[in-house]
């Protein structure tokens, strides 16, 4: 279903590709029980814990767990258009709590780990989620802001039982190991992934099943031709964003292909290299800013037994310096991909077949119809810059924005879903990635919206106005920068500046505080009282 030929040609790939979605898909069914009703003691997970335990999961595991966990979760009224928000990092419960909440045509709201109270509340609250499956840093997150969530009925943890919480493994223990999955179609909703608040607030994009098969071309265009004798994936990103968790771990699960998974406080480069050479791993999505990271780690692969087969990255442009590097120090191609929340991974590289140009993101993946377009929907010329959109209809393309419908009809010029980043077209038809037409942030892989972090800051008590921009970094792309107006009874110090700092990253989290805060006396605006962000920028 979807996916590509093992044909070495990237025009015949691409001209004769054909979506095959069936009339009724669930995620689970295709990424779990069909692997399981075959050999349910085939490997789905290699998990490497905090103590170096290495533990096996098999399919037949994570089926008979996540039907105790969906039978208890029915018990408890959760069912189909249901939301079940995941706020964990990188666990086995993480998935088999995806998978039981697809089970049940319940909708999975991912949450990542790193987030503080307001960004976990505003999410939360948005969704109107009814059920929080967390762990014990989650569950102190959320006592914080609880009594603003009036549609939160159930929260469970896996850290056992502590109130208002249940115990996950209480849940599973008491739930009947068999279930059979609702019977869902592609388009029926089966997951909602926050955006990043480029425009305004975070955005939930809401997901139908086919999600997962809209993703395959592209993963297997990026890993070349997966799945391929002895693939095993990994990646350091968070299974709660859209890259961790359907550029690796569900495509994973779908091709049988073993999935890596570690949950980390923080990336460590030489770390990164002792774990992939252990667990062999052959195929990683690293994002650019862990690879710039991986570049200071001295002759990897004289030290470490790697056995990679492919490197993909994506979320910003790597630049030739890194892709060299890759060439020299781990002798492959790192492959460049594109895509977003809303539409993700519909451009790509593959060196395998020739497909990789320095300074561009890629190709249109077979089965996408991408283009650089005017406001007027009409297609640029050949250089010319203008807005990167992908033609709907599309299997990787969002349902809607939850609850926003005005918003939904805004992300379209006719049949073309723009994504808000500027780009132009070679010759070729490589697209070239050129800036952004909003004020979104790029900082080490993560795209950030301003929105959500101005709002934190009018917050604290001694700011009366605040504003947030790009600042270029070397290793991160760009860090943020906070513009702060504080109140008439605020002097300006060090001392200020980091309680700000502090103030937003337990607040939000340790991706989205300002690393810089600048005082001024005076916000630039529009008459219509628009901050100028680019007489910020030019501050420096």
């Amino acid at each position: 279903m979807g996916l590509l030929p093992d044909r070495r040609d990237y025009r015949s790939l691409y001209d004769e590709f054909r979506w095959r979605i069936p009339d009724r898909y669930n995620i689970a069914v295709d990424a779990c029980e069909r692997w399981a009703a075959a050999d349910e003691d085939r490997l789905a997970l290699i998990f490497k814990h905090a103590d170096g335990r290495v533990e096996q999961v098999t399919y037949g595991r994570l089926s008979e767990n996540s039907n105790r966990l969906a039978n208890a979760l029915s018990a408890h009224g959760v069912g189909r258009g249901d939301r079940v928000a995941i706020l964990l990092p990188q666990t086995v419960e993480t998935v088999v709590t995806h998978l039981a909440v697809y089970k049940l045509a319940a909708i999975a709201v991912p949450l990542a780990a790193l987030f503080g109270p307001d960004a976990i509340s505003y999410r939360l609250a948005t969704a109107g989620a009814k059920v929080l499956v967390t762990d014990i840093a989650g569950l102190g997150k959320l006592a914080a802001v609880s009594d603003d969530l009036p549609d939160l009925e159930l929260v469970i943890s896996i850290d056992g039982d502590a109130k208002p919480a249940k115990s996950f493994s209480a849940l599973i223990e008491a739930g009947a190991p068999h279930f059979l999955p609702e019977q869902t179609s592609p388009d029926d909703p089966a997951m909602m992934i926050f955006t990043s608040g480029t425009t305004g607030n975070p955005k939930g994009a809401l997901h139908g099943h086919r999600v997962l098969l809209g993703h395959m071309p592209g993963v297997q265009m990026f890993h070349e031709f997966t799945p391929q004798a002895g693939d095993r994936y990994w990646t350091p990103a968070d299974w709660a964003w859209a890259g961790g968790l359907l550029n690796v771990l569900l495509p994973g699960l779908k091709l049988g292909v073993p999935v890596v998974g570690r949950r980390a406080e923080r990336f460590d480069p030489e770390d990164a290299f002792r774990l992939m050479a252990e667990l062999d791993v052959a195929n990683a999505f690293v994002p650019p800013t862990a690879l710039r990271m991986l570049r200071a780690v001295p002759s990897p692969k004289g030290r470490h037994r790697l056995r990679l087969r492919t490197l993909g990255s994506g979320g910003e442009s790597l630049g030739a310096e890194t892709l060299d590097w890759g060439r020299t120090a781990l002798g492959l191609t790192i492959n460049e991909f594109y895509g977003q929340t809303e539409c993700n991974l519909v451009l790509s590289s593959c060196a395998a077949i020739g497909v990789s140009r320095p300074g561009a993101i890629g190709l249109p993946v077979p089965g996408h119809e991408v283009a650089v377009i005017r406001p007027d929907g009409t297609a640029c010329d050949i250089g010319e810059t203008g807005q990167i959109a992908v033609r709907r209809p599309d299997p990787v393309m969002f349902l809607e924005y939850w609850n926003r419908p005005d918003a939904t009809a805004e992300k379209f010029i006719d049949n073309w879903m723009t994504t808000g980043d500027q780009g132009s077209r070679d010759e070729d038809g490589y697209v070239h990635f050129v800036g952004r037409d909003d004020d979104v942030i790029t900082s080490s892989g993560y795209r950030i919206g301003p929105g959500e972090i101005e709002d934190c800051l009018l917050k604290h008590p001694a700011v009366a106005l605040a504003a947030v921009v790009g600042k270029p970094d070397p290793l991160r792309t760009e860090i943020v920068k906070a513009f702060v107006v504080l109140k008439e009874n605020a002097p300006a110090s060090d001392h200020l500046a980091g309680d700000i700092q502090m103030f937003v990253k337990q607040r939000l989290s340790a991706h989205e505080y300002p690393r810089e805060v600048a005082f001024i006396d005076e916000m630039p605006m529009t008459t219509t009282g628009k901050i100028i962000r680019r007489a910020l920028r030019a501050l420096g």
